[in-house]
C-alpha cells in the first residue's frame, strides 16, 4: 500500500441509526431485520470522503427494497449522514436497510416505518502480493429466482461458507495446511456461482466469463463494471470449468479486483490479460489506485 493512501486507524465502527426520518439511540429488540434478516443492505468504498459507485450502490438498494416491498428513505437524507461519517476519509461505508418494528411472527406489517443504518468501517488490508488462495466449500446456495442478485440480510450460507475457508485446508497438499484468504461456493444444482463475498470471472480463450446470477448470488457493483468494461460475458460453469481456466480473479466493491493464485493443486501466475485489466480499473476508479500489490 503506498503511503499516500489514506487509512481510517479507528478500530471501533461509526454508526448512526434512524427509523423513518427521526435519528435513534439503537435498532429496536422488535425490529424484523434483527429477527428475521429482512432487510437489505449496501457495502461501498469511499476515496477522499467520496462513494464513487454511490448511484449504482443506490439503485441496487432500491431493488432489493422493491423487490422485498420495503420502504426507502431519502437518498439526499441517507447521503448527508454518509458524507457527515466519512469525514473526508478513506473508509468502507455500510448502508442497512430493514422493514422496521413488526410484531413476532412472519406477516410483514402494514404501515412500515423502516430502519436504516449507516456505519463507517476500516480499509480491509491490501490482498497478498502472489494472489488469493481459495478453497471449494461444502456450503451451497440455495436457488430462489425471487431473491437472486439482490443484497439481501439473509446471509447465513455466506457465512457458514465463510467460515470453512477459514479453517486450515483440507484440499491443498499437506505440506500447506494454512487457511485460504476465499471460499468457492456452487448452488444446490452443482453450478459454480461465486466467492462467499465476492463474484467470480474466469478467462477462457482470450475472454472473460462469470457466472449468471439469475437462480442465486449477488449482482455485483464491481462485476457489472467489468461486464461493462472488458470482453466478457455470463457462462454456466462447473468447477473443472474453473480450475481449467487461464486466470482467475475475484471482485467486489470494496476490494476491487483480487487475481486468484490457488485453488486446491492448481496455481496461476499473473496473467497479462490480467494486469492488464487491473491496470484499466485502477484507472477508471481512483479508489483503487493505490490498491495494485
Amino acid at each position: 500500500m503506498a503511503t499516500g493512501q489514506q487509512r481510517d486507524s479507528t478500530a471501533t465502527p461509526v454508526a448512526r441509526v434512524f427509523r423513518g426520518e427521526r435519528e435513534v439511540e439503537a435498532i429496536d429488540a422488535a425490529d424484523r431485520g434483527l429477527a428475521y434478516g429482512d432487510g437489505v443492505f449496501e457495502t461501498l468504498r469511499a476515496h477522499r470522503g467520496d462513494a464513487p459507485w454511490w448511484d449504482a450502490h443506490w439503485a441496487r438498494l432500491r431493488r432489493g427494497a422493491r423487490a422485498l416491498g420495503l420502504p426507502v428513505p431519502e437518498e439526499a437524507q441517507v447521503r448527508d449522514v454518509a458524507c457527515a461519517l466519512l469525514r473526508g476519509e478513506d473508509a468502507v461505508l455500510k448502508v442497512l436497510l430493514t422493514r422496521g418494528v413488526g410484531g413476532r411472527g412472519y406477516a410483514p406489517p402494514h404501515a412500515a416505518v423502516p430502519t436504516w443504518v449507516v456505519s463507517r468501517h476500516p480499509l480491509p488490508p491490501a490482498p497478498p502480493e502472489a494472489g488469493l488462495r481459495v478453497r471449494w466449500c461444502h456450503t451451497r446456495l440455495a436457488i430462489q429466482p425471487g431473491l437472486a442478485g439482490l443484497k439481501h440480510c439473509n446471509r447465513l450460507e455466506q457465512v457458514l461458507a465463510r467460515a470453512e475457508a477459514g479453517m486450515p485446508g483440507t484440499d491443498a497438499p499437506s505440506s500447506d495446511e494454512r487457511p485460504s484468504d476465499e471460499g468457492l461456493m456452487l448452488s444446490t444444482a452443482g453450478d459454480v456461482i461465486s466467492a462467499t463475498s465476492a463474484n467470480l470471472f474466469v478467462l477462457r480463450d482470450g475472454q472473460w466469463w462469470t457466472p449468471p446470477v439469475t437462480g442465486c448470488g449477488v449482482a455485483g457493483i464491481c462485476r457489472a463494471w467489468v461486464l461493462a468494461h472488458a470482453p466478457a460475458g455470463e457462462a454456466v460453469m462447473a468447477p473443472r470449468d474453473v480450475e481449467a481456466a487461464d486466470a482467475v480473479f475475484l471482485c467486489n466493491a470494496v476490494r476491487g479486483i483480487l487475481p486468484v493464485a490457488r485453488l486446491a493443486t492448481r496455481c496461476w501466475a499473473r496473467h497479462p490479460r490480467l494486469e492488464a485489466l487491473r491496470a484499466q480499473f485502477a484507472a477508471d476508479v481512483p479508489a483503487f489506485a493505490l490498491e495494485t500489490p
